[in-house]
């Protein structure tokens, strides 16, 4: 059985010191920016600080199974809505504006508020621009320093200057990417950075290579997102994959719903996998399928497995990923329209997958003793 997290501290760190308390912000746009904190927070640990996690729904469900020792607080979420069409997306995005801006104000204040009353000595915010503090270090985690715009480069310039402009009242920007073997391609890698200090992490995923043999054929379909995008791929893969002869297991990324679709010998659905079974799941799976999300795109490219990726209709960013991994040879991507499991698995099995090849990320852990350093 593995060692507690918190128990794991490096050799360095005197336990009769204060623990330094640092605040975690996840956006709730989908689970992908709460499961890709999850290394963070297992490094926050080692190095012995006190972490506190402020989120709300699904994401707070999922932090809490994997970290019921942790202090939650309640911070209401951006609860951004997606369109059923891609055509349907960008007006969706552009009447949500108002209140994306109110909530930025609110957690901006209510940031103010909540380090007062709790002592905290740093934030790392996932995402989440209000959240930010000028009497302490607080971090912004972001791939997307480019954001893209289906209007075209002009409105590219425009989001990049607004977003730049949020991004520079943070202490510094941590990058979920390398400098050299990027995975996001121009979002992570802009011709132009921001203001304030940048620093490129590494890949992050929760997920390790360990000894759990591949079943041929076996297929891994996740689900995640906003909806109804969500239950509309899902509508769709369990069509699809009623009629598959092989085993496939669902998981459908609704951490503390009740709802349930029944398993089958050959089908197995789960609502939600806590990190260390779905590692197994991953690693079981001759193909996963997924949405082209940037977080589910580094845990494949960690575990090294071979997958089909499908972009969220109208969301730019997974439509460019899917555009560039496809290039690179890195995954299968096809659009949720056109989707077939039959088509798409025999283009799976002709295609000649090329994934890089990821070192250990030490910079995660030297960013976080430096962040710890100067709090001290």
């Amino acid at each position: 059985m593995n060692q507690p997290l918190e128990e794991k501290t490096r050799p360095d760190y005197d336990p009769k010191e204060r623990k330094p308390r640092i605040l975690l912000a996840p956006l709730d746009w989908g689970l992908g920016h709460a499961t890709r904190c999850i290394p963070i927070i297992r490094e926050l640990l080692t190095q012995g600080c006190e972490v506190w996690v402020a989120t709300e729904g699904a994401q707070e469900s999922l932090l809490k199974t994997e970290f019921p020792q942790l202090s939650f607080l309640h911070l209401q979420g951006y609860r951004a809505k997606y369109a059923r069409t891609k055509a349907g997306m960008l007006w969706q995005m552009l009447i949500q504006s108002p209140k994306f801006l109110q909530v930025i104000k609110k957690e901006y204040d209510w940031l103010k508020k909540t380090v007062d009353k709790h002592r905290f000595d740093a934030v790392i915010s996932d995402n989440r621009y209000g959240l930010h503090h000028s009497k302490i270090p607080c971090i912004f985690i972001s791939h997307q320093l480019t954001i893209k715009s289906p209007l075209g480069k002009w409105s590219e310039k425009f989001l990049q200057k607004r977003n730049y402009g949020y991004i520079n009242q943070f202490t510094e920007y941590w990058v979920p990417d390398t400098e050299e073997n990027d995975l996001a391609g121009e979002l992570s890698h802009p011709k132009k950075l921001p203001d304030t200090k940048v620093q490129y992490i590494g890949s992050l995923s929760r997920f390790t290579k360990r000894d759990v043999s591949e079943i041929k054929d076996h297929l891994l379909l996740i689900l995640s997102g906003p909806e109804p995008q969500r239950t509309l791929l899902e509508n769709k893969i369990v069509d699809e994959v009623s009629h598959y002869n092989e085993t496939a297991t669902i998981v459908r990324g609704l951490p503390g719903d009740h709802s349930l679709i029944p398993s089958t010998n050959m089908i197995k659905f789960y609502n939600h996998l806590t990190a260390d079974a779905l590692n197994d799941e991953m690693l079981k799976a001759e193909y996963i399928i997924s949405r082209t999300g940037y977080s589910t795109v580094m845990d494949i490219a960690a575990l090294q497995k071979k997958s089909i990726l499908i972009p969220t209709p109208g969301q730019t960013e997974q439509e460019y990923l899917a555009d560039y991994l496809s290039a690179k040879e890195f995954a299968v991507c096809m659009s949720q329209k056109e989707f077939s499991l039959t088509k798409e698995l025999q283009k799976a099995k002709r295609f000649s997958y090329r994934l890089p090849s990821l070192s250990a990320n030490n910079k995660l852990e030297q960013v976080i003793r430096q962040l710890i350093t100067s709090i001290k």
